[in-house]
Order: C-alpha cells, then sequence, then structure tokens
C-alpha cells in the first residue's frame, strides 16, 4: 500500500528484507508461537499488539496480503483460559482500559485491512468472480433469514449472528482472493501455516494439564478430569477440532520431503497423540479416521526409501500403543477415564436433536432461527446461542429446508472446487476440511466462529493455488 505511493522504496534493502521474513518458512512459526504465548500466559493485549505491528508491516511494504493469512489463522486461539469470561467473572477484558485497547486495535485492522483491499482491487481490476461466490450468498441469506415466519424471529438478533455465522465461513476466502498474488506463493505454503498451528495447540493442550483441578493423584495413579480442560478460546471438543484439522499438513511433507519425510510422519503421529490428550470423543474418533486415510496416503503415494522409513514409523506407532495398552493399561485408563466413566453415552445429544426436530416440524420452511432451535433454556451469550452439536440438525432446525438446500449447495460446490483438476495439494487440503466437518457431525465446529476463519483461508488456497 505504501508502495503504491512511494514507488522509489520497491527497491530499497528494507523492503526486501520484510518481503522475504513474510514469506518465509519461519513467519508462520513465530505467529504460532505468539498464538500460544499468549493463550497459555494471559498475553493477548502484547500479543495483539505485536500481530498489529506485524500486520502494518506487511499491508505497507508487502507486494500483497499473504502475511496477514497466518494472523488470520491463529488471532482466534489467542484467548488465554484464565480471561474466558464464561468461567471467570474478572478478566482482563472486563477492564475498560483494556477493552478499549482490543476495540482500537480491531478498529484499526479493520480500516487497514479494508484499506489494502482496495488498492488491490483497483490495481488488479481484471480479477475473475471467485468460484464459490454465488453458494457463499446463498447460505449467507440462509442464515440471515433463519426463523423467518415462525414466530419467533427477531431482526435485532437473527441479522447481525447470520451475517457473523457467514463471514466467518467466507471473509477471508474473499479477502486472500483478491489481495494475495497466489501464482508467487510455493504450494506448500498452506500446509505450513498448519503445521505451525498444530505445534502452538499441542502447546495448548499441554497447558490445559496444568489448570486448577485439572489432574489429581489418586492412589498412585494420575487422573483427569475433563470438565476443568479448555482454553480462553473453546472447551475441549474446540481444541480437539482444531487439532485434527492440523492433522494433514505434515503428511503433505511425508510425501514431498524424501530425506525427511519419516520426520513429518513423526510429527504426524505426534499430532493424534494430541488429538487424544484434548480428551474429546469425537475429535478422537473422527481425528483417527483423517490420520488413518492420510497414513494409507503416505504409504501409497510415497516411493522407496522415504516409503520404507514412513512405514517403520507407522509401525513403531502402533507397537509402541499395543505395549502401552498392554504394560499401562491401568495408569492409561485413569488419565483417560473420562470415556471409561461417559463410554457411549450420548451427553444430551439425542434429546438435542429430538428437540431440533420437532422444531423442524414446527417450521420446515426457514426453521425457527438460531436462537430458539436447540432446546436449551440458555444461551452462550446475549449473542452466541446454544447450538445443536450436529450440521444436519442445527440447519434444520435453525433455517429449515431452506438452510439445508443452501449449505448443500455450497458444499456441492467445494466438491465441484476439488473433483476440477485433481491434485495431491488439493487432496491433502480436502482432508483438513473433512476434519471440520467430520468432527462437526457431532459438535457444533462449524458454527463455531474460528473453525470458518481457517475453513475459507483453506478454501482460498485450494481454488487459487492447489488449482495451477
Amino acid at each position: 500500500m505504501l508502495i503504491t505511493l512511494f514507488p522509489k522504496l520497491e527497491k530499497a534493502t528494507f523492503t526486501r528484507w520484510v518481503r522475504a521474513f513474510f514469506r518465509s518458512v519461519y513467519y508462520p512459526f513465530l505467529i504460532a508461537a505468539l498464538m500460544a504465548l499468549s493463550e497459555v500466559f494471559a498475553l493477548e493485549l502484547p500479543v495483539y499488539y505485536t500481530y498489529l505491528a506485524l500486520g502494518i508491516l506487511c499491508l505497507f511494504f508487502c507486494e500483497d496480503t499473504l502475511g496477514i493469512l497466518p494472523i488470520a489463522c491463529c488471532g482466534y486461539m489467542t484467548f488465554a483460559f484464565e480471561n474466558n469470561p464464561g468461567r471467570f467473572s474478572d478478566t482482563v477484558f472486563s477492564k475498560p482500559a483494556n477493552l478499549l485497547q482490543l476495540i482500537f486495535i480491531l478498529c484499526l485492522a479493520v480500516i487497514l485491512l479494508v484499506g489494502r483491499l482496495l488498492t488491490y482491487v483497483i490495481m488488479h481490476p481484471n480479477r475473475r468472480v471467485p468460484s464459490l461466490v454465488f453458494g457463499f450468498i446463498v447460505l449467507g441469506g440462509a442464515y440471515v433469514f433463519a426463523g423467518v415466519g415462525s414466530g419467533l424471529y427477531d431482526p435485532a438478533m437473527a441479522v447481525p449472528y447470520g451475517i457473523a455465522q457467514i463471514a466467518s465461513l467466507c471473509f477471508f476466502y474473499f479477502y486472500f482472493y483478491y489481495t494475495v498474488d497466489w501464482e508467487s506463493v510455493k504450494k506448500s505454503y498452506i500446509f505450513v501455516v498448519f503445521i505451525a498451528i498444530g505445534v502452538g495447540m499441542l502447546a495448548e493442550i499441554g497447558a490445559m494439564y496444568t489448570h486448577e483441578g485439572a489432574v489429581t493423584f489418586e492412589n498412585g495413579l494420575w487422573t483427569v478430569n475433563r470438565g476443568a480442560l479448555g482454553t480462553g478460546w473453546g472447551v475441549y471438543n474446540n481444541v480437539g477440532c482444531v487439532m485434527a484439522m492440523c492433522v494433514p499438513a505434515p503428511f503433505y511433507f511425508a510425501v514431498k520431503n524424501e530425506k525427511w519425510g519419516w520426520a513429518f510422519s513423526l510429527l504426524g503421529c505426534l499430532f493424534m497423540i494430541g488429538i487424544a490428550f484434548t480428551q474429546s470423543r469425537g475429535s478422537i474418533l473422527f481425528g483417527a479416521i483423517v490420520f488413518a486415510v492420510c497414513v494409507l496416503t503416505v504409504l501409497v503415494m510415497s516411493k522407496g526409501r522415504n516409503r520404507i522409513l514412513n512405514g517403520v514409523v507407522f509401525g513403531a506407532m502402533l507397537l509402541g500403543l499395543g505395549l502401552g495398552l498392554i504394560f499401562f493399561r491401568e495408569r492409561l485408563g485413569a488419565i483417560f477415564s473420562a470415556f471409561t466413566k461417559s463410554g457411549l453415552d450420548d451427553s444430551d445429544r439425542f434429546n438435542l436433536y429430538r428437540g431440533c426436530w420437532e422444531n423442524f416440524v414446527t417450521a420446515p420452511v426457514f426453521g425457527v432461527g438460531f436462537h430458539n432451535s436447540a432446546g436449551f433454556a440458555f444461551h452462550i451469550s446475549m449473542f452466541v446461542p446454544a447450538r445443536a452439536h450436529n450440521t444436519f440438525f442445527q440447519l434444520i432446525a435453525s433455517g429449515g429446508i431452506v438452510a439445508l438446500l443452501a449449505y448443500t449447495l455450497h458444499r456441492m460446490q467445494t466438491i465441484l472446487l476439488w473433483l476440477r483438476r485433481p491434485n495431491f495439494e488439493k487432496t491433502m487440503a480436502a482432508f483438513i476440511v473433512a476434519a471440520l466437518l467430520l468432527t462437526s457431525l457431532v459438535d457444533c465446529n462449524v458454527f463455531n466462529f474460528g473453525p470458518g476463519l481457517l475453513y475459507g483461508c483453506v478454501l482460498a488456497y485450494a481454488e487459487c493455488r492447489a488449482n495451477s
């Protein structure tokens, strides 16, 4: 943006250094490290100011906004456990001065991002319309008008919430579609970003076990209270979803990097262990499915010595798992006692689904709206309602047949995007999205705002870079 006003800066040494820094493999890891530091040590404001400073450098001196993408992916996962307003009344943002700083940072960031978008669009007027635009428009309309005609529709609540829902899914898809020179981006870039996120998530998962009441020592065994696990931005199920979305990333390099592929396979196994320690049953189940598909893909796609070494890593993991279950069965059973206690208990989900079906029968066309659909008598906040913990039941209860058809249209467009000129990059990116969609069969991840931001970034990559 600044280069446009002062063209001589294009050849300055400082400009070249800044651009190389934002394009380097180390930059996403810096952003993810700041994410983890913010969540673990409650450093939100210092990290947000750092993100803002990095964003200003990127927007003013870089040729595009690629450097914003890791911040867009990591920003949601920065809120610390001790500053979670759902658990504690006295948090850093309950203080007016800190809240004003957060608002200032957000407002300035939005102004700068919009300014960079307008500059890029003006300079590149012939950019094609994104392929997913129609589906997003239809789905957004269905979200905004969810509940119309039911007698429960409140525009003051429904319209802002519907806009927020669709914006979380598509804002960064459109933004990076128009503001990134994707032809100059390495095809491996999105997988580097998700590896960085995954490493940061491992730190956050480890920190969950330090919370008061999370771990106790009884009768010579360590036991875990799953209810005490969580972060400032979500409970253990939400953490499990993001961790599951990171699983395919290292396996991309397990195939592509013939020398160190085995090390990336080992990292992928570590990510799967990380999912297990979130203690989220849905994330473990569907994360394991994505993990197994990735392992099979690596064994089929890798070649020669790389395939042998990858196979050794997977074999060693299976052997270690088997030996652990044999020799440390009691200790592992205590750590993961939440599974033995709850078993196949549905955590009241079937009642939720039943209530959603009844709401759908009551208002089958447009549903009863997001704030009236889950059968709960409470909301998470004045703005965010309780949700159905299943994408299908959420759609039919909240938005009826209209929302279900709109979502189906969007999903068909994304499938066509992946089927059009399929390649390895698209396939591995599809596994990232699959982790989100599968875990959403037993949770509300698609309707949480954070995973949607990651979703939009992956779609932009799939359309603009993996296609070429």
